[in-house]
């Protein structure tokens, strides 16, 4: 299995979360944790990013189906 870690900027980029919401829904484990790089770098693991987007597809999809 191949990992590849992204960086912040394109977390931002991928789910259109700005910093701020990234770092709040980290505290209320509602995303994915990051993973320390070194002294002051960290990356968040892309399987990792997209399992979390995946569920976020099939909550939103259940939420229509319910209305």
């Amino acid at each position: 299995m191949t990992h590849k870690f992204l960086r912040l900027p394109v977390i931002k980029n991928i789910t259109g979360l700005s910093r701020s919401t990234i770092y709040m829904r980290i505290a209320e484990n509602r995303f994915p944790k990051p993973i320390k790089l070194g002294e002051r770098a960290i990356a968040w693991l892309e399987s990792d990013v997209n399992a979390w987007m995946e569920q976020q597809i099939r909550n939103s999809q259940q939420e229509v189906e319910n209305v």
